[in-house]
C-alpha cells in the first residue's frame, strides 16, 4: 500500500470511530490533557527486514512522549491478532515508541483509571 493510500484510509478511520475513540479523542484533544499534543489515526513508516516500505496506523498519538495509545475492541483477545500485536509492538519498540493500551470497556467504564495511567505515561512517570 501507498503512503498516500495509507493516509487516505487513516483518514477514514477518523471519520468512522469507535464510541471509544470518540470519548478518548474527546478527553485529549486540543492538548487537554496534560497539556501534549496527541494525534488520531497517526500513520507511522517502517521498512521490513527486504526493505519494503510498511505502515502502521496508531489510533493515538504523542509525538513530545513517542507515546502510542492504542484502544482495543473484542478482537485483540483473539489468538491471531494478539499474535499480530505482539509483533507490531516489537517493531514499533525497537523504533523507539512507547505503547499503551486500554480496552474499550476501560475508556466507556472507567475513565479515572485510563487517565491516571494516560497522564503518568505523558509525563514519562509510568514505565512501558
Amino acid at each position: 500500500m501507498t503512503y498516500e493510500a495509507i493516509k487516505q484510509f487513516a483518514r477514514n478511520l477518523r471519520k468512522n470511530q469507535t464510541p471509544a475513540e470518540a470519548i478518548f479523542w474527546e478527553k485529549v484533544r486540543n492538548r487537554r490533557l496534560a497539556g501534549k499534543k496527541i494525534n488520531r489515526q497517526f500513520v507511522i513508516q517502517h521498512e521490513n527486514i527486504m526493505g519494503n516500505r510498511r505502515f502502521f496506523i496508531a489510533d493515538f498519538y504523542c509525538h513530545e512522549q513517542r507515546l502510542i495509545v492504542e484502544i482495543d475492541g473484542g478482537i485483540h483477545a483473539q489468538v491471531e491478532q494478539m499474535e499480530y500485536d505482539r509483533i507490531r509492538e516489537d517493531i514499533l519498540e525497537e523504533m523507539g515508541y512507547k505503547i499503551i493500551r486500554f480496552t474499550n470497556e476501560a475508556v466507556l467504564e472507567d475513565w479515572g483509571r485510563v487517565d491516571v495511567a494516560l497522564k503518568a505515561a505523558l509525563e514519562g512517570e509510568l514505565e512501558l
